[in-house]
């Protein structure tokens, strides 16, 4: 650490060309430092941006007695479909049991298809149906509009910040994940 340079948690504050120049200062740059209020508010906004994102995704669902979990499912086997169950286990991180109690009714219902791998028959490789893409796509277009008014408001530079918020908030499974989901959806040569 130098003479000048901040102590450890500090943020320094913004540069007054900065706020002379009509530009809001950058994210945490007018905290003195990351106070307990602040983090806090953090948390606040976290519980209630994913309210209000989950707010018009939860009322289709409910309509079709399903839930967040069902949406779960919908969203990752519509990312990457032909997924294995096993995959799909790993990135929800939850139980055997759990996922069998929301994929099992949504294979029932035609909304998803299971079918033996190829090179591995015991391995399950889960896919949308018609009927279950077009419920997927419907969720993924409601919950499309509050991100995208979202983002417009904030600006580039507060959605870059924001995905790094996001995936500073992720353990390393998580990010090893997204990093799976990215690659594959790269080498498909979808955006």
């Amino acid at each position: 650490m130098t003479k000048d340079s901040p102590p450890r948690g500090l943020v320094p504050k913004a540069p007054e060309a900065e706020t002379a120049r009509g530009l809001p200062p950058a994210a945490g740059r007018n905290l003195l430092f990351l106070r307990e209020e602040e983090l806090r508010l953090a948390q606040d906004l976290l519980f209630f941006g994913y309210r209000d994102f989950t707010a018009g995704a939860d009322a289709i669902l409910a309509d079709l007695n399903m839930g967040r979990a069902h949406h779960r499912v919908l969203h990752f086997v519509g990312r990457r479909p032909g997924i294995t169950v096993g995959e799909l286990l790993g990135i929800l991180a939850i139980t055997k049991q759990s996922l069998g109690r929301v994929l099992t009714p949504l294979i029932q219902e035609g909304y998803v298809t299971q079918v033996p791998g190829r090179a591995d028959r015991r391995q399950r490789l889960l896919s949308l149906t018609e009927k279950g893409a077009a419920l997927e796509r419907r969720l993924y277009d409601r919950q499309r509009e509050t991100v995208m008014q979202a983002y417009k408001e904030a600006g580039p530079q507060a959605v870059e910040g924001f995905r790094r918020v996001m995936r500073g908030l992720m353990g390393p499974e998580a990010r090893a994940a997204l990093s799976r989901l990215e690659a594959a959806r790269e080498g498909e040569g979808t955006p």
